[in-house]
């Protein structure tokens, strides 16, 4: 045993000395097959190395067993994913270091470590007796821990020899060759006596691995004076600290503008006013969800967001690109709208990471410097090193950021993988999945192992424990075609005259298990993502469409909340209760409003329907006087071919007031399971609140109102909705429906937090206007659900709890990680109904009614009601002068005789275009009003030109068939 002595500074400044044993053994064994002297008993269900590894290697035309450095995980762990990676140690010391540096990537590796076939074993060398070395006063850790990485590596070397000549074996000496990722590195093993490689060395030494060297991490130093900086240098952590600490830098998220790619904005922390970086070289090689550090302009040099929409950058040629001053937005200062303004000096962390897209061609495919386009229209081309452009073009590809050097104008980066056919729906859509970071991978056999054995019966012991409520007439109402039945309703009188509502809510928590493998990949995935031709669900199929569905006729554990209400829809009493209920009938939004409307069907579902929605109305009447907000998004579906499983017609969804009645019920539900886990659990009680935006944020919704002469007033949540309620126009119904997605678009995002965290006054959700919130309703396709339905079955004594439930900082954690999954759950469904909506005009040109969002200098964002499709019209530059003459003090554009405002109807051609490699995207003109000196061709021209282009795809598809 040795003891480890650390000295620590508190935050008063007092200095701790912490002393920490260190147990060594002698009985850690090696791993490897070849070795029968160690102690293996312990090590029976462990990876092992092979008896007799093989190698494809020309550098190392031997057997031998592979240590890879931390650097070479941490920046190539692409090349180390690749299965051709066999028989490696992983010293414990590595291990660690990864996990400090990057939980990402140690998962990854972790992952690798598990596939047995692979052969990846963990090596303890700290508790070693012959690996363990100490620390050297003075020394820093990464250095130590390089030292401990070559002390094992000589401890392998030394003991497979010595093994190896005992054994007298005539074939190949077993060697260890130690891969690290720079020279440096590899000279200090050479000097330690061992043979030592980088990666880069090793892979291009790979016979028929070419692939794997266009996957290594290109980091490069600046080139110096020889080519000239274009970019100003960042300055050093410690600079940067030093500048945030004294408050002259300002610490916050960088977003880049989804209309202008060369601008961008800063949140900065702790204030609600965005500080503008206006072009290029300001944003200083930020890339947008970086943290970065800035300093404000005087504020004489402060200037306005640009009115242009620039959605392209055209392509550079050369290594080293210069932006010109050409280049750069013309800065305009209004003094009216000009916006505190910045620049970027130096990045905190950066967000990088792997990126869908395609490869630009370049002039002579056999090069090797190629640019990549992101999908992401926020992310700036990359340029990548690749040896097979030919291969690569046309098809979409996965490309990881390496660095930024100040000579580039586009960041470096490297070829991961290739992921299919540009256009293909099937490549489309696991690259939508990709770019929002969603889990869609087969759940694992460990996940697998944790669900009930088929067939399944409620079993008499829980039917004990349990409230049995099949003998109520419970119903469910949902969309059509669903199979994750959350929750079931019933409504029934009471003999005093009141009534009893029930809320009945899919039990899932008792199938989950709190720290079990489906538990923690539940948690990981955080939330179901329902895209428009398929569902990613958050738990297995047998759970989320069967043993958890609330299927009509068939016995389901649940639970349900139950109220005593008066009449008038006062609620006297609520009590939570684990239950069993048969649900009598599985409705459709249509199905349950026909009932309701039919005066003829007088059964008890029918009676309980009607009751639930008129207790709805004076609750939803109730929540409008408070202040709650009726707001109003885009929302569609598809209508599929059941073949292609293309779409061949577009749906809007239908509000009925069964809608309603069923969202009423829910916001209830929510609310008292807020209130009782809050009561129970005041410190660890999983919340959700939705922040009052700043008035800043209502700048475009007033805007969009004054141009139409309406009094928005914002001042709080009670006044907006009032004002919203009166902003009508005769004969342009739609008009409102726009302003409340305006005002969506106003609000700031709701969130999942933990109660202990925030004061009371700020648990507010605003938009419900409710004091406290929570979800409580869908289980099978939230994560927080389940930790809510955990917390109130503590809460009533049905189930018990365990040390990360109660433990707030863990809380905490995962609030985040489920509200990062939730907004990217919600990118990726916006994303999927855009890729279909694409599928849907490759063969047709339609003329349609849309209305004007919002006016820019050189275009119109307009909203298509029909396809719930928002898209830019350029404006055209007529022959004639003067052309378009914007006016920003309305906004509107003149050209002529004909003026455009917001919420102006007009009639625009919608066509896809096709031209782009990277961007296939809908393409809007404006047909209606006409604008004189300027035309379009006519619509069957337009429909003749689609076809030609369709034949000639067809013939070259037909022809790339026959040459195959």
């Amino acid at each position: 045993m040795v003891n480890k002595i650390f000295i620590r500074k508190t935050r008063q400044g007092k200095i701790l000395k912490l002393v920490r044993e260190n147990y060594l053994r002698d009985d850690i064994s090696c791993l490897s097959d070849l070795c029968t002297s160690c102690n293996q008993a312990n090590t029976i269900q462990l990876n092992r190395l092979d008896k007799l590894p093989v190698t494809s290697s020309k550098l190392c035309d031997f057997p031998h067993y592979i240590v890879f450095s931390s650097d070479v995980i941490l920046n190539q762990i692409d090349v180390v994913e690749s299965e051709l990676w066999k028989n490696c140690i992983i010293p414990l010391t590595v291990h660690q270091e990864v996990r400090s540096k990057s939980l990402a990537i140690y998962h990854r590796l972790k992952d690798i470590m598990n596939i047995p076939n692979r052969k990846f074993v963990l090596f303890v060398n700290e508790h070693h007796k012959d690996t363990y070395i100490e620390r050297k006063p003075g020394e820093s850790a990464s250095a130590y821990a390089s030292r401990c990485v070559l002390t094992t590596c000589n401890w392998y070397q030394t003991h497979l020899a010595e093994l190896q000549q005992q054994q007298q074996q005539n074939s190949k000496i077993v060697k260890l060759v130690y891969l690290c990722n720079d020279d440096e590195n590899k000279e200090a093993a050479v000097k330690e006596g061992l043979l030592a490689y980088t990666i880069a060395e090793y892979v291009k030494s790979l016979q028929n691995h070419e692939e794997l060297v266009d996957k290594l991490s290109k980091v490069r130093v600046d080139k110096g004076d020889k080519v000239g900086h274009l970019f100003q240098e960042h300055l050093s952590q410690l600079q940067l600290l030093s500048g945030l600490k004294t408050k002259r830098f300002l610490q916050g998220v960088f977003y880049t503008n989804t209309d202008n790619y060369q601008e961008g904005t800063v949140n900065v922390e702790g204030s609600d006013k965005q500080v503008l970086i206006p072009n290029l070289l300001l944003r200083n090689r930020a890339v947008s969800g970086d943290v970065v550090a800035i300093e404000l302009l005087q504020e004489g040099d402060w200037v306005c967001p640009s009115k242009l929409v620039c959605l392209d950058d055209k392509p550079d040629p050369g290594d080293v690109l210069l932006i010109e001053e050409t280049q750069l937005p013309k800065l305009q200062r209004d003094p009216e709208t000009v916006q505190p303004t910045g620049r970027v000096v130096g990045i905190l962390r950066r967000k990088w990471k792997q990126y869908c897209g395609t490869l630009e061609p370049s002039k002579h495919l056999n090069e090797v410097n190629h640019l990549f386009i992101p999908s992401d229209r926020r992310i700036p081309k990359i340029r990548i090193e690749t040896h097979q452009a030919g291969k690569l073009i046309g098809q979409r590809i996965y490309v990881g950021v390496d660095d930024w050097p100040r000579y580039s104008r586009y960041p470096l980066g490297h070829f991961v993988r290739m992921l299919g056919p540009l256009g293909d729906k099937a490549t489309e859509t696991e690259v939508l999945l990709l770019e929002h970071d969603v889990p869609h991978n087969t759940f694992p056999i460990a996940v697998l192992a944790c669900l009930p054995v088929m067939p399944w019966t409620i079993s008499p012991d829980e039917e004990k424990k349990r409230t049995d409520l099949r003998h109520i007439d419970v119903c469910s109402v949902d969309p059509p075609g669903c199979t994750d039945i959350d929750d079931a309703l019933h409504c029934r009188e009471l003999q005093n005259g009141n009534y009893e509502v029930g809320v009945h809510i899919a039990d899932v928590s008792y199938f989950v298990r709190p720290m079990s493998a489906l538990d923690r990949e539940a948690a990981r995935r955080g939330t179901t993502v329902y895209l428009s031709d398929q569902r990613i669900d958050m738990v297995p199929e047998l759970l989320s469409s069967n043993l958890c569905s609330l299927r009509e006729h068939e016995d389901r554990l649940a639970f349900s909340c139950l109220w005593e209400v008066t009449p008038n829809g006062k609620m006297l009493s609520t009590r939570f209760v684990k239950s069993i209920i048969r649900s009598r009938s599985a409705f459709t939004y249509a199905e349950a409003q026909a009932k309701i409307d039919d005066e003829s069907q007088t059964d008890a579902l029918a009676q309980s329907l009607r009751r639930l929605l008129k207790l709805s109305k004076i609750m939803k009447k109730a929540r409008t006087d408070r202040g709650a907000l009726t707001l109003a998004s885009a929302e569609i579906r598809f209508k599929l071919d059941i073949e292609t499983q293309d779409p061949i017609s577009v749906v809007n969804k239908s509000m009925l007031d069964t809608n309603s009645m069923v969202e009423e019920w829910m916001l209830a539900a929510n609310i008292a399971a807020a209130e009782k886990t809050r009561k129970d659990f005041p410190e660890v009680a999983m919340l959700r609140r939705h922040p009052e935006p700043p008035q800043s944020n209502f700048e475009p919704l007033l805007q969009v109102a004054k141009t139409k002469g309406f009094n928005v007033n914002t001042r709080n949540g009670k006044e907006l909705s009032d004002s919203l309620e009166q902003a009508q126009i005769k004969d342009n119904p739609y008009a409102n429906t726009l302003l409340r997605m305006i005002t969506t678009r106003c609000m700031m995002q709701a969130v999942y937090f933990c109660s202990g965290t925030l004061p009371e006054n700020l648990f507010l959700h605003y938009g419900l206007a409710a004091p406290i919130y929570t979800h409580f309703t869908s289980p099978i396709r939230r994560y927080a659900d389940i930790v809510v339905h955990r917390l109130l079955a503590a809460s009533i004594g049905a189930d018990t709890t365990y040390q990360q439930l109660l433990d707030r900082k863990a809380t905490s954690i995962l609030a985040r990680q489920l509200n990062f999954r939730h907004r990217m759950a919600q990118y990726a469904g916006r994303a999927s109904v855009a890729l279909h909506t694409n599928i849907f005009f490759r063969r047709r040109v339609d003329d349609e009614e849309a209305y004007i969002i919002f006016v820019k200098e050189n275009a119109l964002t307009v909203f298509l009601s029909k396809y719930g499709l928002e898209g830019v019209i350029v404006l055209p530059k007529p022959p004639e002068e003067p052309g378009f003459v914007y006016d920003s003090s309305v906004p509107l554009q003149k050209c002529g005789n004909v003026e455009f405002r917001p919420l102006d109807k007009i009639l625009v051609r919608i066509s896809l275009e096709k031209s782009s490699i990277q961007h296939e995207q809908l393409v809007l003109r404006l047909v209606e009003p006409k604008i004189e000196g300027f035309s379009i061709p006519s619509r069957e021209e337009d429909e003749l030109m689609e076809k030609g282009k369709r034949r000639s795809d067809d013939a070259e598809k037909e022809k790339n068939k026959r040459k195959k």
